[in-house]
C-alpha cells in the first residue's frame, strides 16, 4: 500500500493545495492521500490560526472531488506543536507495511535539515517533492545535496506548482474581495459565509480610493503580514492598519467624513492624509486600537519611538512590490533581515527619504527629521558610538 501524507496550516486551503494533491496521487501511484491540518506548525508558533474546525471543514470542501483523499484531525486532536517526526511515527504504527510519503515543496525541502529530528522522519517516510518556480536542473542539484546530508534520495511529484499565498488570500478576504479564483467556489463561499479573515469596514474604506491606490493598499497589507510574525505583531491588526492607512488620501478637508477634524499646525500636503486617515478610521469606521491608529497616523512621516506595528506599516508602504526607486533593493534586504527589529531599515529609509525631499526641494516635515535623528542615534549606539 502506498500512502501520502500532506500536512500544513491550510489557512485557508487553496487551489494549489488541491492541484498538488491530485498530481501526487498520480505521480506516486498512491492508494491514499492523508490531508492533515496542523494544530500549531513549529514555524508558526505564536501565530493565531483560524479555528481547527473551520480549517478541517475547508479541507473537506476543497478535497471532496478526490476520492483517494482522507482528511485527518490527528495533529489537531493531539494539540500542542505539530512536529512532523511524531506524526510520521504515529502513521507508521498504523500502517507498518505501507510505503509512506511526506509531501513538501522545494522551499520546505531546503529547510528540511532544520526540522526537528529529520533523521527520525526519514526512518518512517520518504519525502516527495513538488517544484515551486524552479529552474531546469534543480532535481539533480537538490538530490546530491540531500544525499550528502541524509544518505537518502527523495521522490518527485510531477508538478511545477504556482505561487499562491494563503497570506495574500487572507488579505484579500480581509478586504471582503472575491477569492474564488484562488480557493475554489466552495471554499470561497464558506469563507464569506463565516466571515473568515474579514476586517470590518475595510471594503468601504478601500472604496474611497482609486483602483491603483487600492491595489497598493493590498500590497502593503501583504508585505506587512508576511513580516509581522517575526516581529511578534498579530497579523489581523497588521492587515487592518495596512488596509486603512490611505483611507483619507483623496478626501478634501471639507468632506463630510472629516467634519470635526482639526489641524493645529502646518503639515505638508503629502503628509496630511495620515492624520485625516486616522481620524476617519476612528470616527467613521470605529477603530479604537491605539497602535493601529498610530500606525495610520505616522505611516508617511514616521516619528521617534515607533512601535513594531508603526515601523511595519511605514516600511511596507514605502517598499511594497509596486514601488521602484534607487536604493529600494537594499532597503528591502534590510526589511526582511530577521536578525533586526526594523531599526536599521528605519534609519536607512528615513535618511533616504530626507535626501530625496531635499534634492527635489520638497517640504520637510519636522517629525520626519526627528525620526531620522532618533533612528540614526540608535544605530550609532548599537555600533558603540555614543
Amino acid at each position: 500500500m502506498r500512502i501520502g501524507i500532506f500536512g500544513g496550516s491550510f489557512d485557508p486551503v487553496h487551489l494549489e493545495h488541491f492541484n498538488l494533491a491530485k498530481r501526487a496521487i498520480e505521480s506516486l501511484s498512491l492508494d491514499k492521500l492523508i490531508v492533515m491540518p496542523a494544530h500549531t506548525p513549529p514555524h508558526k508558533k505564536g501565530k493565531t490560526l483560524t479555528s481547527n474546525l473551520q480549517r478541517l471543514e475547508m479541507c473537506k470542501l476543497a478535497f471532496a472531488p478526490l476520492k483517494n483523499v482522507e482528511i485527518s484531525d490527528y495533529e489537531i486532536t493531539s494539540g500542542g506543536i505539530s512536529y512532523t517526526y511524531l506524526t510520521c511515527e504515529h502513521f507508521k504504527k498504523i500502517f507498518p507495511t505501507a510505503k509512506l510519503f511526506w509531501l513538501v515543496g522545494t522551499d520546505m525541502l531546503r529547510d528540511f535539515p532544520n526540522w526537528k529530528y529529520p533523521e527520525r522522519i526519514l526512518e518512517n517516510v520518504e519525502l516527495a517533492v513538488c517544484a515551486r518556480a524552479e529552474n531546469a536542473g534543480w532535481v539533480s542539484a537538490e538530490q546530491d545535496r540531500f544525499f550528502k546530508r541524509f544518505s537518502n534520495f527523495f521522490s518527485i511529484i510531477d508538478y511545477n506548482g504556482k505561487e499562491i499565498s494563503s497570506t495574500f488570500i487572507r488579505v484579500k478576504s480581509g478586504a471582503d474581495e472575491d477569492v474564488a479564483k484562488l480557493v475554489g467556489d466552495d471554499v470561497a463561499k464558506y469563507i464569506k459565509k463565516n466571515g473568515l479573515y474579514k476586517i470590518d469596514g475595510a471594503k468601504e474604506a478601500l472604496a474611497l480610493l482609486t483602483a491603483e491606490r487600492k491595489a497598493h493598499s493590498l500590497r502593503v497589507a501583504y508585505m506587512a503580514a508576511k513580516r509581522a510574525p517575526s516581529l511578534g505583531v498579530p497579523e489581523r491588526v497588521t492587515i487592518q492598519a495596512a488596509l486603512f492607512h490611505d483611507c483619507a488620501k483623496y478626501l478634501p478637508l471639507d468632506h463630510e467624513f472629516l467634519e470635526g477634524f482639526e489641524c493645529t499646525e502646518r503639515i505638508p500636503a503629502p503628509v496630511l492624509h495620515q492624520f485625516t486617515g486616522a481620524y476617519l478610521a476612528r470616527t467613521r469606521f470605529g477603530i479604537t486600537d491605539k497602535d493601529v491608529l498610530n500606525a495610520i497616523s505616522y505611516h508617511t512621516s514616521g516619528r521617534a519611538c515607533m512601535s513594531a506595528l508603526e515601523k511595519l506599516i511605514f516600511l511596507s508602504d514605502m517598499l511594497e512590490e509596486g514601488r521602484d526607486f534607487a536604493g529600494i533593493d537594499k532597503l528591502r534586504e534590510l526589511f526582511w533581515d530577521r536578525s533586526d527589529d526594523l531599526t536599521k531599515c528605519m534609519a536607512h529609509a528615513l535618511s533616504q527619504s530626507l535626501e530625496f525631499l531635499r534634492e527635489k526641494g520638497g517640504e520637510v516635515y519636522a517629525l520626519t527629521v526627528q525620526a531620522a535623528n532618533y533612528y540614526k542615534k540608535l544605530i550609532q549606539k548599537e555600533n558603540g558610538h555614543d
